[in-house]
């Protein structure tokens, strides 16, 4: 299908960014990679009267070290995520899930930021930060501001964001040393995963078993008690919701839940 029509204005800095936001606010929606906005933009499930191309903000694009904390600028490409050494020292687990995204074309035009600002539950990064116990930082016309991923996901498609706010860098504490894995079940390779589970040290995060991205938080707090891997799985499913539908109920889900979150324990050692 065709979108709405729509003024494309294109930018090339931060400033120049929240600058056409404040002015244009709930009119205008940011494009980064565009794999999640211009599809629905294509079904008509958005029609934004202006699209703010950040693409060519190259500021936004970097992987450092500050201090203790990994700093990963919103532009970053999953390809780029995935094999960058910073990353793969001190957030391997975030390295691992940026290379199962999609296929090389996603990968390559697909931006960590565009994914969390997403906020699809069934989406793989999402549960990864949440896993990393990351920070997120919004720039708006009044100053950047910190949100914990804890309470980034708000709602389907929905997150604490200002329209007039951008979202500028991730931050999260070094997981060097950490045990850490990753585990997901889909129906074909580049497919959604019917579920996902993210670990990093005692942390859990849960692909596509409610409406926002979720801890496992009676996981968490089994092994935080001293229970063994198998125990502390079995709890995986606890306090989620996830969606009932013919290929996959919910039932099933909360079964894969399990099986997931102990293999990725495990493999976290």
């Amino acid at each position: 299908m065709i979108p709405a029509s729509f003024e494309y204005l294109r930018v090339s800095t931060v400033d120049e960014a929240v600058a056409r936001l404040a002015s244009l606010g709930d009119d205008a929606k940011v494009l980064a990679g565009g794999h999640s906005l211009l599809p629905l933009m294509k079904l008509r499930l958005a029609a934004p009267e202006y699209l703010v191309d950040i693409g060519p903000v190259d500021e936004l694009r970097y992987v450092r070290m500050d201090g203790a904390e990994v700093a990963i600028g919103a532009l970053s490409r999953y390809s780029d995520l995935a094999r960058d050494p910073v990353l793969l020292e001190h957030a391997p687990l975030l390295a691992h899930v940026s290379a199962s995204v999609g296929d090389r074309q996603v990968r390559h035009r697909g931006t960590i930021g565009g994914s969390l600002v997403h906020a699809d539950s069934a989406a793989d990064l999402p549960a990864a930060v949440l896993a990393s116990d990351a920070v997120l930082v919004a720039r708006g016309p009044s100053g950047s501001r910190r949100i914990p991923a804890s309470e980034f996901f708000l709602g389907p498609f929905t997150t604490p964001l200002e329209p007039t706010e951008l979202l500028t860098e991730i931050r999260l504490p070094s997981q060097a040393g950490q045990g850490w894995g990753f585990q997901k079940f889909t129906r074909r390779a580049i497919d959604w995963a019917m579920v996902g589970v993210a670990v990093a040290g005692g942390r859990v995060g849960l692909v596509n078993m409610g409406g926002v991205p979720l801890r496992a938080t009676a996981t968490e707090a089994a092994l935080a008690s001293g229970a063994s891997i198998a125990d502390a799985a079995a709890s995986a499913a606890e306090g989620t919701n996830p969606p009932d539908e013919p290929h996959a109920t919910a039932e099933y889900r909360r079964h894969l839940a399990r099986v997931l979150t102990r293999r990725a324990l495990t493999q976290a050692g």
